[in-house]
């Protein structure tokens, strides 16, 4: 099928085919929830390298002695941080924001009763 004229310059003037956003209503809730997932594994993941980096450092004897009870405070603290940032709701803005009060846009003006 091919389109009209008026079509393709409605396109070409919007830029994409990309929706216009029209509310300022978040994202879903399963997309919420990949989201805390997402970060709940990387925080789970740096913790899990803080033990793996004191075990190689206590085997080792590398560096200075302090330098492996940095990597256990990490390890010690990130399952509270992930779970912290696990349960926070995705507040986020995008800037997009709806007008408050009356418009100064033109209105139309009353119309006559015609009865």
């Amino acid at each position: 099928m091919s389109r009209t004229k008026g079509e393709n310059m409605a396109r070409s003037k919007r830029g994409s085919d990309h929706p216009i956003r029209i509310t300022t209503a978040s994202a879903g809730t399963a997309a919420d929830i990949d989201s805390r997932q997402k970060r709940y594994v990387i925080t789970m993941g740096v913790r899990t390298l803080c033990f793996v980096v004191v075990a190689v450092l206590a085997m080792s004897h590398f560096g200075p002695g302090w330098l492996p009870w940095i990597f256990v405070v990490g390890a010690v603290v990130l399952p509270y941080v992930a779970v912290v940032m696990a349960n926070a709701a995705d507040t986020k803005s995008d800037g997009f924001e709806l007008r408050d009060g009356a418009s100064q846009d033109r209105q139309l003006p009353g119309g006559t009763n015609s009865e």
